[in-house]
């Protein structure tokens, strides 16, 4: 868990000194761009926001922090979030360079051209936001604090959030720079509660990349003919503001390797319900093949209580509970018992987390898995649509 100390006065006399529409830009020329800006990996500007469509690249990173918002008014809350998108702009390389009259200080981790190396920036805004600030009433409407479900051990310290900023990257030290900017720039306006690092593993020997557990994690996702239907939100069931929009869940799980490695192969196949040198169905021969459940009733290849089975039984009343995965690895070195601290940083998009992600949990209760991870943290978020142009911002459409 982190916390820092924070100054909401010295945000205030940001967001007084820029002197445009109430945006805090003064932080914006503190770090200019370099002369020349490579293009991003995945364009800031546009209908739905970046990281969430394109699959993070084999070998990236993440840095995922919730934060507490400290302002009080709903026009400083928008001078935050007027910062953080003009920063998240500016890192992304979606800006010009800003003139300045001398070189402003940097922290110096990507070196002197920190722009050749661009993250990814993607935000959330957490149910809490919205019991202030007069906002009760745009509440997106499948937005919750997340329930502890069943076989939960959640820690309060690693829960929820205000706000949530997930960064990726090529590089770790590109997330941690880029987590600093985004801080400096918004200091005082909010202030970390939790943050997780991940890493994307390579996906040993092709298709979808492995988790600690040793199994490819991701088979299966929605095409992306389907998000319309399965991840991005509509006006229905609303409000008008959160449409081309989705519902972020992030579930941080202890997966208990000791335990696991002790497993013989097959007994680990059985659990999961895949291979794990190439992760076929057991019914089948490669990762993109489709389990036929109709064919394994008593579920003699498949068993009937593994999490593939469990997690999406492939029948009509199941179609619509699908939703989008991009699951990171971390690795946090050992506990107090000598234990390694290992596991899942599990994250999902969907349209409405009530119907998909809820539903699946209460089908995975008392799986055999459950003996082998712990949730520890998480929450729900709802990432609201992109930002359409050089004007716009995070979340416009709620706070104006």
């Amino acid at each position: 868990m982190v916390n820092f100390s924070f100054d909401r006065r010295a945000f205030l006399r940001g967001a007084v000194a820029a002197g445009v529409g109430g945006a805090v830009t003064t932080a914006s020329a503190a770090i200019p761009g370099p002369a020349v800006v490579a293009a991003p990996a995945q364009p800031f500007h546009g209908m739905h926001q970046a990281g969430i469509e394109q699959a993070p690249a084999p070998g990236s990173q993440t840095v995922f922090t919730a934060y507490d918002v400290t302002v009080r008014t709903v026009g400083e809350l928008v001078d935050l979030l007027r910062a953080l998108t003009d920063r998240a702009r500016r890192l992304t390389g979606a800006a010009a360079p800003v003139d300045v009259a001398a070189p402003a200080p940097d922290d110096g981790v990507l070196g002197p051209d920190p722009c050749r190396s661009m993250p990814t920036v993607t935000v959330g805004f957490g149910a809490s936001l919205f019991e202030r600030f007069g906002l009760a009433g745009r509440r997106p409407a499948a937005l919750a604090p997340m329930p502890v479900f069943p076989n939960d051990r959640l820690q309060p310290a690693w829960c929820h959030g205000d706000l949530s900023v997930q960064l990726n990257a090529a590089d770790l030290d590109t997330c941690v720079h880029a987590l600093r900017d985004l801080g400096r720039a918004t200091r005082g306006g909010m202030r970390p509660r939790w943050r997780i690092d991940g890493f994307v593993n390579p996906p040993r020997p092709d298709g979808s990349p492995r988790n600690l557990l040793g199994f490819k994690d991701g088979s299966g996702n929605p095409t992306r003919a389907e998000f319309d239907r399965l991840i991005w939100t509509g006006e229905d069931p609303g409000p008008a503001w959160t449409t081309g929009g989705s519902y972020l869940v992030i579930r941080l799980i202890r997966m208990l390797v000791e335990s696991w490695d002790r497993l013989e192969r097959g007994g680990q196949e059985r659990i999961l319900g895949r291979d794990r040198d190439t992760g076929a169905p057991l019914d089948g021969a490669r990762e993109s093949d489709e389990p036929d459940y109709t064919e394994d009733p008593e579920g003699v290849y498949t068993p009937l209580n593994c999490h593939i089975r469990r997690a999406n039984p492939r029948t009509p009343d199941t179609v619509d509970n699908r939703i989008l995965r991009r699951a990171f690895n971390y690795d946090h070195g050992v506990d107090e018992e000598g234990d390694l601290d290992q596991g899942l940083v599990f994250v999902c998009y969907q349209r409405d987390p009530r119907r998909q992600f809820e539903a699946i949990q209460r089908r995975l209760a008392d799986e055999p898995l459950t003996s082998y991870i712990r949730p520890f943290g998480g929450g729900y978020f709802f990432v609201p649509p992109g930002v359409r142009d050089e004007s716009d911002f995070y979340g416009r459409a709620l706070v104006t």
